[in-house]
């Protein structure tokens, strides 16, 4: 009952003194929104990352590149084969931690239909290289073990491709349709989904051209920024203009001779990539050294390959985004104790006008106690009140910072950063009503009622 009170008496201040109550909260209301409105970018951030990172393969997503081999190995570095499709065949027979893996060689080519002409990357590789980089097939199909059994003339090819050679018309149906790459005829088998970013497909919607930069990374036709021919900086490009072909004829057709000068120096079956993606993020590190071991047999001992993985790229956009949570989060908790200082004066200034009114309490019975938690409960009600106007003031802010981001980027609201939020308001008004409560609670009662 005391504190019902003690409620209604503490929202009876505030109604009493609106505009000085008003200015008070001022520093709260604004702590409350900075920080709330700083978790909702930062997720909003994470979100967006996450989710290109997602497209371009995840973090399960491991290449393994090439590397000088330990100066104790120099001297018969050479019996080791390099990278072939045998470290393909091994991982996919033995290495139970991997669920997809491909071997990749790559080509730039000119792609040729009629009169039009496209220069693009072609991969050849075996069908697990669409899974593992997240692609997804529109229309058609995937490459199969047949196509590769047999070395068919066949392609998987991105919407950009089909844009570009067939004048224009990116919904295009080229399933059936023959095209030339460096001359040799393809049969294209599949088309891939048309990728972007939630705020390149809204300005599509609305007739507005993509806007740019905004960087990406990868490799392997699994995502990776490049420019678009439009200008600007297009983190799909890679995977919209992504060919793909059977290794075999990749190695038959354009591997089988090497012409340098007018020598041909004989095949060459040396891949330029080998990616494999690990089917439990839990045991990463395991899958890792399962692969190292399986590949030393096949290159012989000699340590010339290394492992490229996105855990470090995660790591590092985790901590960026921590870092920002933390910057923005002080400075959000220091505006809020300035709101608190602000409270303190108030309470400190309320009580002064009150000391004569603490007196009669005081002497026709209420003991230091009540009075301590009157004037804790009127500060706690400030930093409440102001804790619920600075929600209502950071809805209104997220909503202007969502008109001014990246669509991927756009803030998301978490239950917990609004716990978060309001609770440090109120733990500022409790904190910042303890001085003046005390002083208040101590008062002699005599010279209380001799004040004024």
């Amino acid at each position: 009952m005391k504190l019902w009170l003690s409620l209604l008496m503490g929202l009876k201040e505030i109604a009493a003194h609106k505009f000085r109550s008003g200015l008070t909260m001022l520093g709260i209301i604004l702590g409350v929104a900075s920080l709330l409105t700083t978790f909702a970018l930062t997720a909003g951030i994470a979100h967006g990352m996450r989710d290109f990172m997602t497209q371009i393969g995840g973090i399960e997503k491991i290449d393994v590149t090439r590397q000088d081999p330990p100066e104790e190995q120099t001297s018969f570095a050479e019996i080791s084969p390099g990278a072939t499709v045998a470290d393909a065949e091994i991982i996919r027979r033995r290495a139970d931690l991997v669920s997809y893996v491909s071997p990749v060689s790559e080509l730039p080519a000119a792609l040729t239909r009629s009169n039009q002409t496209f220069r693009a990357q072609v991969y050849g590789c075996w069908p697990d290289f669409a899974y593992i980089n997240k692609h997804e097939v529109a229309t058609g199909r995937m490459l199969s073990q047949i196509d590769l059994d047999e070395a068919r003339h066949v392609c998987l090819v991105g919407r950009t491709i089909v844009e570009k050679l067939f004048l224009g018309r990116k919904d295009y149906n080229a399933v059936g349709e023959s095209i030339l790459i460096n001359g040799r005829p393809f049969t294209i088998v599949g088309i891939f989904n048309f990728y972007e970013r939630e705020e390149d497909k809204l300005r599509r919607a609305r007739g507005e051209p993509p806007k740019g930069p905004q960087p990406g990374r990868g490799a392997g036709g699994g995502g990776g920024g490049n420019r678009r021919p439009g200008g600007g900086w297009d983190p799909f490009f890679r995977k919209n203009t992504s060919v793909q072909i059977p290794i075999t004829t990749m190695f038959y057709d354009y591997k089988s001779a090497n012409v340098v000068g007018l020598v041909d120096q004989g095949p060459n079956y040396k891949l330029d990539q080998l990616i494999f993606q690990v089917n439990d993020v839990a045991r990463f590190q395991d899958a890792i050294e399962q692969t190292r071991t399986l590949l030393g047999v096949t290159h012989r001992g000699i340590d010339d390959f290394s492992f490229n993985t996105r855990e470090e790229w995660f790591d590092n956009m985790e901590r960026s985004i921590k870092s920002t949570r933390i910057s923005g989060g002080l400075i959000a908790v220091i505006s809020l104790i300035v709101g608190g200082i602000g409270i303190t004066n108030i309470m400190l200034a309320s009580i002064t006008e009150r000391i004569r009114e603490i007196g009669v309490r005081r002497a026709i019975g209420a003991k230091g106690r009540d009075i301590f938690l009157q004037i804790i409960v009127e500060s706690s009600v400030i930093g409440i009140c102001g804790g619920v106007l600075g929600l209502a003031a950071s809805a209104g802010l997220m909503r202007l910072l969502a008109t001014l981001t990246d669509s991927e980027n756009t803030p998301i609201v978490e239950p917990g950063a609004i716990l978060i939020s309001f609770s440090f308001a109120v733990a500022i008004g409790v904190l910042s009503g303890f001085y003046p409560a005390i002083k208040a609670s101590r008062l002699d009662p005599i010279e209380a009622l001799r004040y004024g």
